[in-house]
């Protein structure tokens, strides 16, 4: 179970799982940003963020703020397996952190590779951008806003170029409809004029076992829905 924006320290959260262990990558900043994973198989190995070697390569720090100390990136090494859960910058309403992103997706593109080199890897999360005119109810009146820009299209087709399956995609190439975030304006939600801006990625070597892919706009509780997947390991 991954988790996103948890906006908390581990310490502020009362979580009644006791059958999951617990993993949270928390931002240095209080009540911002943050992931965790629960998961009910112990990890081999628990992993903050990105690498230094990858950092080294990419500006990650703008005016906004320090990108690698938000909480954005977590990873737990399993035996056959990778897990790694993301919070994509968001690229606000003026577009101002477009040139984040530009640094932001090949950074974390460039880990997830390096892991893979290992080991299949599972990633999914926020991306913060709907990646195919399919993957909105408006594409047209949203077309170069944060979100549908063609800076952060390309940099989820470069995920796909590198060999990384998009789940839901991959069993439902042309449904339409299938959302997860809605804006709390005008009813969206109730209407369903929703985003998919949450997706599970594979390896391209787990397709194969890929059994299910869904998402569940019926759960409520955030402006977001879960997104979940069934692989035959």
């Amino acid at each position: 179970l991954c988790l996103q924006e948890t906006k908390a320290q581990e310490e502020q959260s009362e979580v009644d799982l006791p059958e999951y262990e617990e993993y949270w990558h928390s931002a240095e900043r209080k009540g911002y940003s943050g992931t965790a994973i629960f998961t009910k198989i112990p990890p081999e190995n628990v992993i903050l963020g990105l690498p230094e070697d990858i950092m080294k390569q990419f500006s990650l720090t703008d005016t906004y703020g320090d990108t690698t100390k938000e909480g954005r990136v977590l990873t737990l090494e399993f035996e056959n397996y990778y897990i790694s859960t993301v919070y994509t910058p968001n690229a606000k309403d003026d577009l101002s952190r477009i040139p984040m992103r530009q640094q932001w997706d090949p950074a974390y593109l460039a880990y997830m590779k390096q892991l893979e080199k290992k080991k299949p890897v599972v990633y999914c999360g926020d991306f913060n951008v709907a990646h195919q005119e399919i993957d909105l109810a408006r594409p047209k009146e949203n077309r170069g806003k944060k979100g549908f820009t063609e800076e952060e299209r390309a940099g989820f087709n470069a995920m796909v170029e590198a060999g990384f399956v998009d789940t839901l995609r991959h069993l439902y190439p042309d449904t339409k409809d299938l959302y997860t975030w809605w804006s709390h304006w005008g009813q969206a939600r109730e209407r369903n004029v929703g985003w998919r801006i949450d997706y599970v990625m594979i390896s391209g070597a787990l397709t194969p076992i890929l059994q299910k892919a869904n998402t569940h706009p019926e759960v409520l509780g955030s402006d977001h829905c879960p997104v979940s997947i069934e692989l035959s390991m």
